[in-house]
């Protein structure tokens, strides 16, 4: 759904005591970049009682607007702190007064959206149910077991689902309130914004949150962090079971003992992963799909769909798509799937 403005659009921030300053202060920059001059945005930091509210930081938001003051409001943006994911750990009611404020501004917004543990409030108010949601990798497992008719995907920057949008921990808040722009004025709006603010251009919502390279332990055994760290610095490279277990003198057998050992899975998984994980940003560097198999050590553009279908649930073009829209100067040649 695309939301033409013509006339200043007003965004509710939700803040609350203890509130991540970063889940408030990146998106509303990013709004304030992209509302000069032709697109104005109209920001109002809104909270349960009005007033003063201290940041988890320690800094002071001041003068903040009661909830039952806050007038129409076309975007409702419910940012996040730890303290709402660990309340929900453990099954303590989250605040009254914020889940009220929460609930009488996003009857009022047509579109609602959180940052990281900002999920948590639209969770435990139901409008999440049913949805597919994403928040912090930390909070993802709480989340889910909490609030389990929510549809979690824990690796995804954001996601939008009907009229929500959550997004993953703190600087995803960026790139979600990117997403909002683009949606507003289209994709040269968002662009501009993100120049101007010297970031990464929107990345897409169903980029993983962190890499292969982060998620994979530091492994035990040598031999391990030898191979590992090979595969991870040259992907394309062979890297099939015999040429690992030959490489390392030991058996195939034993290297995949060693692989669920150290990792809890095989080594060609592993290794796709990697790859895969290469692929996705060879694309967003603007190469064709048949580059990125083929530098990413994929191959062929047919095992690189398997791949993104298996992981990511997406086509590579897709993918892709989702992020040129707000990426300028790449054009790829190639084949293209």
């Amino acid at each position: 759904m695309t939301y033409r403005m013509y006339r200043t659009h007003r965004v509710a921030f939700l803040v609350f005591d203890g509130v991540t300053l970063l889940d408030v202060s990146g998106p509303l920059e990013v709004l304030h970049q992209a509302g000069r001059p032709a697109h104005p945005y109209t920001p109002v930091l809104v909270s349960p009682a009005g007033g003063d509210v201290t940041t988890s930081s320690g800094l002071v938001l001041a003068a903040t607007t009661a909830a039952a003051d806050a007038g129409p409001v076309d975007t409702l943006v419910v940012a996040g702190a730890d303290r709402l994911a660990e309340e929900s750990l453990a099954k303590e009611p989250m605040g009254g007064d914020l889940l009220a404020a929460a609930a009488v501004l996003a009857e009022r917004a047509p579109r609602v959206a959180s940052v990281c543990a900002g999920a948590f409030v639209l969770a435990e108010l139901g409008l999440l149910d049913g949805r597919r949601a994403t928040t912090h990798w930390r909070h993802a497992k709480t989340l889910a077991r909490r609030y389990p008719r929510i549809q979690v995907e824990p690796d995804a920057l954001h996601i939008r689902d009907g009229r929500y949008l959550t997004s993953a921990g703190i600087s995803a808040g960026i790139d979600l309130a990117l997403a909002l722009v683009e949606d507003d004025h289209g994709a040269e709006a968002a662009r501009d914004a993100a120049r101007e603010l010297v970031v990464f251009m929107q990345r897409p919502g169903g980029q993983s949150q962190f890499s292969t390279a982060l998620v994979t332990p530091p492994a035990r055994n040598g031999l391990m962090r030898e191979l590992t760290a090979s595969v991870l610095a040259d992907p394309a490279a062979d890297h099939s079971l015999p040429a690992m277990a030959a490489s390392a003198a030991v058996s195939t057998r034993h290297l995949t003992r060693l692989f669920q050992t150290e990792l809890d899975t095989t080594p060609a998984r592993w290794v796709e992963r990697v790859r895969l994980d290469r692929a996705q940003q060879l694309l967003l560097d603007g190469h064709s799909v048949t580059s990125a198999a083929q530098h990413s050590g994929l191959g062929s553009d047919e095992t690189l769909r398997r791949a993104f279908a298996r992981h990511l649930g997406t086509t590579p073009t897709e993918y892709r798509r989702r992020f040129t829209t707000t990426r300028a100067g790449h054009h790829s040649t190639g084949h293209h799937s």
